[in-house]
């Protein structure tokens, strides 16, 4: 199953020139946004050159533009292109968890599960495992999806689910929840205008 949401923040992957006429064609097109710079804090880090493998342990926080992970354990693999692929997985009775905000339209998605992985070069994130996928507007949750594997995609902004007898779902099945589109966009016309009265409101208090 595969369900249109809005989209996260943009994280566009930067290109490899091929020759020189490719540059030419490239620098008459409008300039790429640059990729946000990832923070990783952990305990430990074991990080091997000739691999190209990284792998952080205990306590590790993720934290790429407006998007934050939250696990025991990460390995991050580079691959010829450039791409990294991350698998992050969590100790026995914890859950791995994803937030990624999108303060545009006052959403915020956040995810759970036992395991997840990040494929860079689709920007694609798959939580596997008990997994739950929730989006907020206004801090308030109006869709939930749950399965066995719940996929994000930030570029496409869509997701796909499946079932499994690990699901989160009773019976291993998928269980969707979505309000109408009108009521989403209402509430985010709503955040948006109670939004743009605090200045205002600040500004007489400051008098």
């Amino acid at each position: 199953m595969t369900l249109p949401i809005a989209s996260a923040t943009t994280r566009l992957l930067g290109a490899l020139l091929l020759a020189a006429a490719c540059a030419q064609a490239q620098a008459a097109q409008p300039a790429q946004q640059e990729d946000p710079s990832t923070l990783i804090l952990s305990d430990t880090l074991h990080y091997d050159d000739i691999k190209r493998q990284s792998v952080f342990t205990g306590n590790v926080v993720l934290t790429r533009g407006l998007m934050k992970l939250n696990a025991d354990k990460l390995e991050v693999n580079e691959d010829a292109k450039g791409n990294q692929h991350g698998v992050a997985t969590a100790n026995k009775g914890k859950m791995v968890t994803l937030r990624q905000e999108r303060p545009e339209t006052f959403e915020t998605i956040e995810g759970v599960g036992l395991r997840a992985e990040y494929d860079g070069g689709s920007s694609q994130f798959d939580l596997i495992g008990q997994a739950v996928v929730t989006r907020f507007i206004c801090g308030k949750p109006f869709d939930v999806i749950r399965g066995q594997r719940v996929r994000y995609n930030d570029k496409t902004g869509t997701y796909e689910a499946e079932g499994g007898p690990n699901s989160s779902a009773p019976g291993g099945r998928v269980r969707s929840l979505a309000e109408p589109r009108a009521k989403t966009e209402a509430a985010i016309a709503q955040c948006r205008a109670q939004q743009g009265k605090k200045p205002a409101a600040d500004a007489q208090k400051a008098k």
